[in-house]
């Protein structure tokens, strides 16, 4: 199925059960068998009870034919046999039932997983990144629980109370009227109470995945806590969203008590009254009831009435699920880049980049131009430098070239074709981004390098970590390349992780290379060996180098000058000095500041 096709389908929970149906048909026969056994229960322990009384009265439960017995002993073998087919349903329905929730849910988790690796950059602008993790853990918890046992009880539980209303109505149909009368207004109670309470475990839902937001940033920038002595505000924070998510449990909780206590109530003051009746109604020289009749009786009303005792929390869990579904499939069934951008131009890539009148504002605020109307053409195998202020849209244009963002106006092209025309993956894989702030991932060194080019062999690593720069270093560890970088390459120096990324670039040779400041946080010792190693990677490429430390790009080949959106000059550095305008003050600057 294409991607088109995927957005098209607007999935939802059955979306996933459905490849395991059958199964799980198969499993809800064992259900029903298991709970219509276990109805079974309470007519032969009333045979049981009453077989050593003498018979007041006729039962209608003697119209069961097959379920006659003539003494007690049958009964109790009957009992055994009961007791045996129900725990071979019960564990044939659970393993089914397991089995085919943790298939639906590994599907669903590796789809969630895939739809958020694939969704557009103002997708992550938006949604933080803990808040993401918490609906693809906590969020399908839920929904393990509520698959493997919660839907299964139930349902038990309602053909537990519907099976005993047919079998009350053979044992004394007054005795079923007076306990119809209470089961309608519990239901309806149920249903309202639900209702409510899957608005507040949503909302406690919503407040939790804000909270891992705020474990995962902070523990992200763990450094930037203690330097700028952030802990205690990061608790305190913390602290005011647990509160938030314990204030609304505690009222769900107390909205829950409050009914279960009602139910019980009622429930049991049901169970009296009708006990009471029944008790008349075995009195008398012509007794209505037989006294085997009322101990099925009574049984059968404790069985139904701890099953509809049991239902309200029940179906709030099932509502709470419901919101978790919600959650996910908003997230799954949103459009990812694929969706959006179908190009299917997979043509070769010389690395001529060209902008023409393009205008950009970031969708989080659409009133604010990131780019007006900006021009420029950048020729295959050519050096250029994009420099300015913070703020002037630099990294802007870089994410353009990634294709990370859709233009609101003018046109992007590569070699002469619109970059909306090509297929995104292919796209990329003709890229490579050296970022300022490198991020290396839980591994050793190899797989890091190897990132770049998953197919690349041992020695293509090794050649690509030599001209990098990093062997050195590399070589120094007892492990080598299986050395551990450890959390995102927290055991590596800041020069260290840029020479690997620098190597995972190299490794995988692209045509196009994006540079994003990859010297400015480094030490004048690591900004050589990583000048140099840069130097290596950009020969041959289209190299597009934003530059914070404008004297490494006084060998560019073109430099743009960008200020508030807008080119404001450009050419090469000679050039550029002797205009005397932005770019020259911006290097004089630079140069008094560092002979302070």
């Amino acid at each position: 199925m294409s991607n088109s096709q995927l957005n098209k389908t607007k999935r939802n929970l059955m979306y996933f059960l459905k490849p395991y149906l059958w199964l799980y048909f198969i499993g809800w026969i064992f259900l029903i068998l298991s709970s219509s056994a276990g109805l079974l229960f309470p007519y032969l322990m009333g045979k049981l009870l009453g077989s050593g009384s003498s018979t007041m009265g006729s039962s209608a439960t003697d119209n069961i034919g097959l379920l006659n017995f003539d003494n007690a002993t049958q009964v109790a073998y009957g009992l055994f046999i009961l007791f045996g087919f129900q725990a071979i349903f019960s564990f044939l329905r659970v393993v089914i039932f397991n089995n085919v929730t943790e298939n639906a849910l590994r599907d669903l988790r590796n789809t969630a997983f895939e739809r958020m690796i694939f969704m557009s950059m103002n997708f992550f602008d938006v949604n933080k990144v803990g808040e993401l993790t918490s609906r693809v853990s906590s969020d399908i918890t839920q929904i393990q629980d509520t698959l493997r046992t919660t839907i299964a009880e139930f349902f038990r539980q309602i053909i537990i109370i519907f099976g005993g209303i047919v079998f009350l109505f053979f044992i004394s149909w007054k005795l079923a009227l007076i306990m119809l009368a209470t089961v309608p207004i519990m239901a309806l109670l149920a249903v309202v109470f639900g209702r409510f309470i899957r608005k507040l475990s949503k909302q406690a839902q919503d407040f939790a995945a804000e909270s891992n937001s705020i474990i995962e940033e902070t523990l992200s920038g763990i450094s930037n806590v203690k330097a700028f002595t952030f802990e205690f505000f990061a608790i305190k924070n913390y602290h005011s969203k647990t509160q938030e998510i314990r204030n609304l449990n505690v009222k769900s909780g107390i909205w829950r008590g409050l009914f279960v206590s009602f139910i019980i109530f009622c429930l049991f003051g049901a169970i009296v009254f009708i006990v009471w009746q029944g008790l008349i109604m075995t009195q008398g020289p012509n007794p209505e009831l037989s006294s085997e009749g009322f101990y099925q009786f009574v049984l059968f009303t404790i069985m139904m009435g701890a099953s509809v005792g049991s239902i309200p929390d029940l179906y709030a869990n099932i509502q709470k699920t419901f919101g978790a579904i919600e959650n996910l499939m908003g997230i799954i069934n949103d459009s990812t880049e694929r969706d959006e951008l179908n190009g299917n131009l997979k043509k070769g890539i010389s690395g001529n980049i060209s902008f023409n009148q393009v205008c950009f504002s970031y969708a989080q605020r659409p009133d604010i131009s990131v780019l007006e109307n900006v021009s420029f053409e950048i020729n295959k195998n050519a050096q250029v430098a994009l420099v300015g202020s913070s703020g002037s849209g630099k990294t802007t244009i870089a994410s353009l070239i990634l294709n990370f963002y859709q233009i609101q106006k003018g046109q992007i092209q590569i070699d002469a074709n619109n970059i909306e025309t090509y297929d995104l993956s292919y796209l990329r894989s003709q890229m490579a981004y050296v970022p300022q702030d490198v991020l290396l991932f839980s591994g050793s060194i190899y797989e890091n390098i190897v990132f770049g080019n998953p197919d690349a062999s041992k020695e293509d690593v090794e050649l690509a970590a030599k001209k990098a720069n990093t062997w050195d270093f590399i070589s120094s560890f007892p492990d080598g390349m299986e050395t551990e970088v450890g959390d995102r390459g927290i055991q590596l120096s800041g020069g260290q992780k840029q020479r690997i990324a620098i190597a995972r670039a190299i490794l995988k040779n692209p045509t196009i290379l994006i540079l994003d400041e990859a010297t400015s946080a480094l030490d004048s010792e690591s900004e050589k060996l990583v000048q140099d190693a840069l130097e290596v990677l950009m020969e041959g490429r289209t190299s597009i180098v934003i530059a914070h430390r404008l004297s490494t790009v006084k060998k560019a080949d073109q430099i743009l000058v960008l200020d508030k959106g807008e080119i404001a000059e450009f050419g090469k550095h000679k050039e550029l000095m002797s205009k005397g305008g932005m770019y020259s003050k911006l290097v004089n600057m630079q140069q008094l500041d560092a002979s302070e």
